[in-house]
């Protein structure tokens, strides 16, 4: 499959490789609402900052189990030996200031919950509730930012959130359905507007 020939599927998604095209064909736009899992997936997309999401697509089986099933109650009161184990985990992507965020994101998730707040509806207001379609025929002509991931970026920093610029947020955004990139030309465009309908 090329960029020119993507059988119905975005450009990006131009790979034989099937844990890429599962990923692209069943999870990325699908809106998420549960507050943990969209916890998971914005630890995921901190790990990758700087790497291919196809590396942590192949580690994610790994990281999940190396974090305890990404429960912010165990991740929270991890302590310097969880952090030398994790260090020592090659299933993982290996870093410390990345391993201290996951960590200290889960402390922040917790205390929201206690506040009251709900984390999956503090996200999704910087949408205003609801998914952003957008008309790209292309994947190409998606931006790498926009004004809603600068505010959440933003805001998630204030909180104390690392890993979590505005173009990693928009990434996030897009993988979790508050955005439906999907080029209007792939399958999954429509599907994934039908899910918020």
């Amino acid at each position: 499959m090329t960029d020119s020939d993507t059988s119905g599927r975005c450009g990006w998604c131009g790979t034989t490789d099937p844990l890429y095209i599962a990923y692209h064909d069943t999870e990325w736009g699908v809106p998420e609402r549960d507050p943990r899992a969209l916890w998971e997936k914005l630890v995921l997309d901190g790990f990758q900052a700087g790497l291919a999401w196809i590396t942590i697509l192949r580690k994610r089986e790994g990281i999940r189990d190396a974090f305890g099933g990404f429960d912010p109650e165990i991740v929270a009161r991890y302590d310097e030996a969880d952090i030398q184990r994790l260090l020592g985990d090659a299933r993982i992507i290996r870093s410390r200031a990345k391993i201290n965020a996951a960590i200290r994101g889960a402390q922040i998730w917790l205390e929201m919950r206690e506040n009251g707040e709900d984390f999956s509806e503090w996200l999704w207001s910087f949408v205003g509730g609801e998914p952003i379609h957008t008309p790209f025929a292309d994947f190409r002509q998606a931006p790498t930012q926009t004004e809603q991931s600068v505010a959440m970026a933003k805001a998630l920093k204030k909180r104390g959130f690392n890993f979590c610029g505005p173009v990693i947020v928009y990434a996030f955004m897009q993988a979790v359905g508050m955005v439906n990139d999907h080029q209007t030309t792939c399958f999954r465009h429509g599907e994934v507007r039908a899910m918020s309908l």
